[in-house]
């Protein structure tokens, strides 16, 4: 049976969501009003409303983001902000809150925030009712496999963008240094921060690094595996960035899905109608980024994950500074600015890359280990002129750049377009002369406009009728009949040409293509029709089509179903008592809808969400990420230790462990607050807990 595969986008708004379906998306994930888990990325139901009425045209879909957990006084609200997007047209929601699946019909699917990457946590997910599970990114495809097997329910899983460190939803790193919850949308991203690494002993091991902060995701070359494993929706990560990110990203991954389409197509097909065609070359090294890895997807660990070095997108690398020279230069009007010029003069990576003015460019600062960027007002072959406000570069320095210029704009305007593929044939045929309407008189009416006496004299009696059938990707049909008036062509062979070219053209969002065209009139003749009789046939269809909806591939709906989950097996969320089940703050209740449905599936007790009360010993961070095997300090898995994985130069990789052996416990410490850290080796995980 053929399965049916979504690019599932992220939106910051309906603009960036309609330029994501422009660029191939499937689907489109973006936040309402309130509860989206971004409070940056707010969006009205009128802009939702105009996104899905877009999206729709394409069959592609709209899922709104309901991925905050929910307080008591919020259930109301939140029910009202339900109701405004099932009206709006949003085809789905992604939730956390156990709450969300009592206030709404929609399908609702299980967020990520939901940390399901077990298969006893899917099948309770799947028990109250979630019409698709979006898994745990930090998971192998053999765990994929194993949640595919124990679920019927539809999975989603993130190829590409920022990696949470911890578990998703269950980081309350935020919560505990600034009262701001991940799981409410607040997330101060203290896993980018900076921090040192201290032994029992108060040795200072590395200094000053992002030691929590993973390089992106890019999962562009392993779609094929991933939907071997049993994913259907493959999600990029990325509410929060611009509509040029959002593009380009869109974009490299839909060529690479449209390819395993193709090369497997009894197996595959897109979600949604249409092919995005032509514009610019996505290149995702360009586009933000903290270097890339593919995480823990082939079941193994690597030294690599981490980007401590620069937790902010560095760009590529396109050289070496040879020199800064100032320019002090006064400007036209004889007054300085305050502020002198500097030339840096660069040796080249690549002789020919091109460097252009108001590119982009970092460098790590050097023993501090910073990432600082500044523009390059003028670029000139190896030299970049701009303002003296670039702190701490030096001779020698690696020299990136982490926005082109040239390819933002190319961006901007060589945008692809998307149009759905239709199938027109047409039939040609002789009939009585009747009297039709409007239609047929206006292609009789062009007819007789363009004729000369040189053309072939009218039929006896007789005129052409076209009979003509068009058929879209999505398997809208179309039959129209027109009268082609009673003159035959002096060329058949030219007007059957005539008739491939202009027919064989795009209007509107529709993109056509002639089949065939049969001709059935006694003589072989064909009707003379000049070309503005034939564009008014194929605008004529794209009319008719424009007024039938899509014909979209439907969502499971929910489907609660009891006795397929064992709450005593999903472990993650649990405190060991003795008598009956306890659930932890990390099962996240926060209102009584979730409390009365955790009891509901068993659960005796159930703490509070650790944004109410919080837990004296409460683990903050759990990862599969491990700071210990990073630096090779592993007791089991052996490594080289701190690996100058990412080119940077020798004085800012982690200063580390010079081969120190550590005593005691680990910490890490930042502005006086001071977090230990402990190894789960049998799961081979990290913890993090505050140091009380």
């Amino acid at each position: 049976m053929v399965r049916h595969l979504e690019l599932l986008a992220p939106a910051r708004n309906a603009d960036i969501g309609i330029a994501a379906i422009d660029c191939g998306a499937d689907a489109v994930y973006i936040a309402g009003p309130a509860f989206g888990a971004r409070q940056a990325a707010g969006n009205s139901m009128e802009d939702i409303q105009r996104l899905t009425e877009y999206a729709h045209r394409f069959g592609a879909r709209i899922f709104l983001t309901l991925n905050t957990i929910l307080f008591d006084d919020e259930l109301a609200e939140a029910e009202r902000l339900l109701a405004g997007a099932k009206a709006a047209g949003v085809d789905a929601i992604i939730a956390q809150d156990l709450a969300v699946w009592k206030l709404t019909d929609l399908p609702v699917h299980a967020s990520t925030q939901c940390a399901i990457r077990t298969p006893e946590k899917a099948r309770l997910y799947e028990s109250i009712g979630a019409s698709r599970l979006v898994l745990e990114r930090e998971m192998s495809l053999e765990q994929i496999k194993a949640v595919r097997e124990a679920v019927d329910c539809e999975l989603e899983f993130f190829v590409h963008g920022a990696l949470c460190v911890c578990y998703s939803g269950q980081c309350y790193m935020s919560e505990r240094i600034a009262g701001r919850s991940a799981n409410r949308g607040e997330c101060i991203q203290a896993c980018r921060s900076l921090y040192d690494l201290v032994d029992g002993s108060g040795n200072v091991l590395v200094r000053n690094k992002a030691l929590l902060s993973l390089k992106d995701y890019n999962l562009k070359d392993r779609l094929a595996d991933l939907a071997e494993a049993g994913i259907c929706s493959f999600k990029i990560e990325g509410r929060l960035k611009n509509i040029s990110y959002v593009r380009n990203v869109v974009r490299a991954y839909s060529l690479a899905l449209d390819e395993l389409v193709a090369t497997n197509p009894e197996r595959y097909r897109r979600v949604s109608s249409g092919r995005s065609e032509g514009g610019f070359t996505p290149d995702l090294g360009k586009t933000f980024n903290r270097g890339y890895t593919q995480l823990f997807l082939d079941g193994k660990r690597s030294v690599g994950w981490s980007s401590m070095d620069a937790p902010k997108s560095i760009g590529e690398e396109i050289g070496t500074v040879v020199s800064i020279t100032p320019m002090r230069q006064t400007p036209p009007t004889g007054k300085r600015t305050g502020e002198d010029d500097v030339t840096i003069k660069v040796r080249m990576k690549n002789p020919n890359e091109q460097l252009h003015n108001g590119d982009g460019f970092s460098f790590i600062a050097k023993g501090r280990g910073e990432v600082v960027g500044f523009r390059g007002d003028v670029c000139q072959e190896n030299r970049i002129t701009c303002r003296n406000v670039v702190h701490g570069l030096y001779p020698r320095a690696r020299l990136y750049r982490n926005l082109s210029s040239a390819f933002e704009k190319e961006l901007d305007s060589n945008l692809p377009v998307r149009r759905i593929p239709v199938s027109v044939d047409i039939s040609v045929m002789v009939a009585p002369v009747t009297s039709t309407g409007s239609a047929t008189e206006d292609i009789c009416s062009v007819a007789e406009k363009d004729w000369s006496p040189s053309l072939p004299k009218r039929l006896n009696g007789q005129s052409y009728l076209l009979k003509i059938s068009a058929m879209t990707q999505d398997g809208r049909s179309v039959v129209l009949e027109r009268e082609a008036g009673d003159r035959a062509a002096e060329n058949a062979e030219r007007m059957r040409g005539m008739f491939a070219t202009q027919i064989s053209k795009a209007t509107g969002i529709y993109s056509f293509t002639l089949r065939s065209l049969e001709v059935k009139t006694p003589d072989g003749s064909l009707p003379f029709l000049p070309v503005s009789a034939l564009n008014a046939i194929r605008r004529d269809l794209a009319a008719t089509l424009e007024e039938m909806p899509c014909k979209a591939v439907p969502l499971p709906a929910n489907n609660p179903r009891s006795n397929v989950a064992n709450l005593s097996e999903v472990s993650d969320i649990q405190e060991k008592v003795q008598d009956g089940i306890l659930l932890s703050y990390k099962a996240n209740i926060a209102n009584h809808i979730a409390r009365e449905t955790s009891l509901s599936l068993g659960a005796t007790q159930a703490d509070d969400a650790f944004e109410i009360s919080h837990s004296p010993d409460a683990e903050l961070m759990r990862t599969k990420y491990c700071i210990r095997h990073e630096l090779g300090l592993c007791p089991i898995h052996q490594t080289n230790g701190p690996q100058n994985k990412t080119g940077l130069p020798p004085d800012t990789v982690p200063a580390p462990v010079k081969r120190t052996i550590p005593t005691g416990n680990l910490y890490l410490t930042n502005n006086g607050k001071r977090y230990r850290l402990t190894f789960d080796c049998a799961g081979c995980e990290m913890t993090v807990k505050e140091n009380l």
